[in-house]
């Protein structure tokens, strides 16, 4: 039967239809807020390219955490700022790192909240890359050690789960055996699987003072031309022991959201990066855009492409909406 007896449009005729028959439902559950932690005390430092985002010390990012868990935020992903940075970054694996004291300051203080670190080097280093530099270029097998010893500690410090972000090959089985080795075999691993050398990432390198001192990221990070490869990416980790894979970032990358989703049913996050944050806030700003309206558009469609968690900065703002 076609028109006139099929008529789409009845199913949309008031807001209670179209909640019954809406397929995607955006909730507080699918959203997981990034928070950057710095030395010192009572230091918030706003974020110029990222408004409404700071830099906080641990007495601050504690009471961060205590106002997002309120309105209903579940989960957060924790980079952390060091007083100093080495050329290896093993600054990341001491005892007292700057995101190992905050994860047993929100343990402590907040602790419903879920916690997740990220595991890379970019942000610990003297020269801004994400692992150990031999002959100009990152070691991928160096590299290794660190980000082992890097997510053992933060186990120790007691993370909810740890997320590699630094694209080295066999880096999920690497530190999948140094946890398990070190008793942590229940905890679970978000692998950003497929993370692009992007240049959506500009703002979040102010957040954590990680820019490259030299080069690119271009030899470990992939092209953004590829999709295939994504899915390479994504079979290996899976095999590695990721429990959780990632696609980043998110907009210009929803077909690859969708093809990992379809391809390996299993639980994928997408990085909404701050880039297309900040794009959406610069637009609002001018009076361009809907903001509220943009931010339940954009993230429901990150959904739709089959994200189940969706990592973004929005988080805060949209939370009680939901």
């Amino acid at each position: 039967m076609t028109f006139p007896t099929v008529r789409l449009r009845r199913l949309r005729q008031s807001p209670v239809l179209r909640n019954m028959v809406r397929e995607t439902i955006l909730t507080r559950n699918d959203l997981m807020m990034p928070l950057f932690v710095c030395p010192g005390t009572n230091v918030n430092k706003p974020i110029s390219s990222m408004p409404g985002n700071s830099q906080l010390s641990v007495d601050k990012l504690v009471e961060k955490g205590r106002e997002l868990f309120d309105k209903g935020v579940q989960s957060v992903l924790l980079f952390g700022i060091p007083e100093s940075k080495d050329e290896t970054g093993e600054v990341a694996c001491h005892h007292n790192g700057i995101v190992q004291q905050a994860v047993r300051a929100l343990k402590k203080d907040v602790p419903g909240l879920f916690l997740v670190a990220d595991i890379c080097n970019c942000e610990y280093t003297s020269h801004g890359h994400c692992g150990t530099i031999v002959d100009g270029d990152v070691n991928n097998d160096l590299t290794l050690e660190t980000l082992s010893k890097q997510s053992v500690s933060l186990a120790e410090a007691g993370v909810d789960m740890v997320a590699p972000s630094d694209m080295m090959d066999g880096r999920v089985q690497a530190i999948r055996s140094a946890l398990d080795d070190s008793g942590f075999y229940n905890m679970p691993i978000m692998a950003y699987s497929a993370k692009y050398a992007s240049a959506f990432y500009g703002p979040f390198r102010e957040a954590a003072e990680s820019a490259p001192k030299f080069g690119d990221r271009k030899t470990y990070q992939m092209d953004p031309a590829n999709g295939d490869e994504a899915l390479r990416e994504v079979e290996l980790d899976i095999l590695e022991g990721a429990d959780i894979v990632m696609v980043k970032p998110a907009l210009n990358y929803m077909d690859i959201i969708y093809r990992v989703k379809s391809t390996f049913n299993i639980p994928v996050a997408a990085y909404n990066v701050s880039g297309e944050f900040a794009m959406v806030k610069a637009a609002a700003a001018n009076g361009w855009i809907d903001e509220k309206r943009i931010v339940h558009e954009l993230l429901t469609g990150l959904k739709r492409a089959g994200a189940d968690i969706i990592i973004s900065y929005h988080t805060q703002e949209i939370i009680q909406d939901l």
